[in-house]
């Protein structure tokens, strides 16, 4: 690449984020303009004395002012902000080229948008804005000529394999395609006997046997809510009906997802399992650069398994499931409800078993309708955030 390539990183503090900047430190062609980071301001300091933005944000105003101090003791001119709309300021900002969505959670949605809307190429990560805002955002893209690149490892992979970038959902690639097959590694408790699902405990649930993520994720993959919103987000990023999808346990994680085409054709995308791979790809595109990742030793891994996913064992599958079928603001619900069940389970408040429990209660107790905009998309997330939270009061 001979063109420096300047970019946001929302969400530098977490695992994607990390991964992102040690693809950055691998390519000099990449200037790092904005970052920003939750509650972890130590690691966020030394990120902006490292890379030198123009901007970093922060969630709240007293982290905002301890930080900005630190910058400047340190002889750093970085602009520091906080709260939702400074996220959109940078996402949006004419100095950004690229923009990495990688907040986790509904938190993420606005300055997903705001970046669609400034026709970035937008990098995404963050799974639940395109969940939540479904049609909306591609209305953004298209309206601005903003590219979208999925960096989910299983989106990405279908990315991949397709012959033409996305263009609106799904582009001229899928006309030639008769179904996708999203492969899950099924988390830490595949083979664990389902009497015993009462008694899991948070740490065992954050332990993923491939993949090194952050909690909510992590538990989201223990549950498989993690694919059941990646089912909506495929079906939404590739313009494919649900009965087009298919959903593979593959422990070893090294296929991370398929292509079935009209002529019988498949093809797969295969990698260590390192989000390093994805983001370069998605950095990089249409060419390929060093990711830092190890090249996969196929020969020494052995074989490779696939199965069909268990709905007893993973009802928040399910559920992902239903919801795309539903469509409108369900799979908002869904979100919602589940982040306040993660969240509550991590806090030690639910059972592991409970979270899809609630999943489906709240689902029950809201009817669905069409989500057309924005303030539609948002009262519904609030909505089932607050009965979330009222059923979990209940149990306590």
């Amino acid at each position: 690449m001979n063109n420096l390539r300047r970019i946001c990183i929302l969400g530098s503090t977490g695992s994607i984020g990390q991964s992102t900047l040690a693809v950055v430190d691998a390519n000099p062609t990449f200037e790092v303009v904005a970052l920003s980071g939750h509650r972890n301001i130590d690691l966020l300091l030394q990120q902006c004395l490292k890379y030198r933005p123009k901007m970093a944000i922060v969630s709240r105003s007293e982290d905002a002012k301890g930080l900005a101090d630190s910058l400047k003791s340190a002889g750093s001119k970085v602009e520091v902000m906080w709260g939702a709309d400074a996220l959109s300021t940078a996402a949006s900002d004419d100095s950004v080229d690229m923009v990495m969505a990688a907040i986790v959670g509904a938190a993420g949605l606005e300055s997903t948008l705001a970046a669609a809307r400034a026709g970035k190429t937008l990098l995404l990560a963050n799974k639940e804005s395109l969940v939540m805002s479904g049609d909306l955002l591609f209305r953004e893209i298209q309206a601005s000529g903003a590219t979208l690149i999925p960096i989910d490892s299983e989106h990405n992979a279908i990315f991949q394999c397709l012959p033409q970038n996305l263009s609106g959902q799904g582009g001229d690639g899928t006309k030639y395609v008769s179904k996708i097959a999203l492969t899950a590694s099924g988390g830490p408790f595949l083979d664990k006997p389902l009497t015993e699902f009462g008694d899991i405990t948070p740490a065992e649930a954050c332990k993923h046997p491939t993949w090194s993520m952050g909690q909510k994720i992590s538990v989201d993959s223990a549950t498989m809510m993690n694919k059941g919103l990646e089912f909506i987000e495929a079906s939404l990023l590739f313009g494919l009906a649900p009965h087009q999808i298919d959903v593979l346990i593959h422990p070893q994680s090294t296929v991370h997802s398929l292509v079935y085409y009209k002529d019988g054709s498949v093809l797969a995308q295969l990698g260590c399992a390192d989000m390093r791979i994805p983001i370069a790809y998605g950095m990089a595109y249409p060419r390929r650069i060093e990711s830092g990742a190890a090249s996969l030793d196929l020969i020494g891994m052995g074989s490779l398994d696939f199965f069909e996913p268990d709905y007893k064992r993973f009802p928040c599958l399910k559920l992902g499931i239903d919801a795309t079928l539903q469509g409108g603001t369900t799979p908002t619900l869904l979100n919602a409800a589940n982040e306040i069940a993660v969240a509550a389970f991590l806090g030690g408040q639910i059972k592991f078993i409970e979270i899809a429990e609630l999943n489906e209660q709240v689902l029950s107790k809201i009817p669905c309708e069409p989500a057309s905009s924005l303030a539609i998309i948002r009262d519904a997330d609030s909505l089932a955030r607050n009965i979330t939270k009222e059923l979990i009061l209940k149990k306590n």
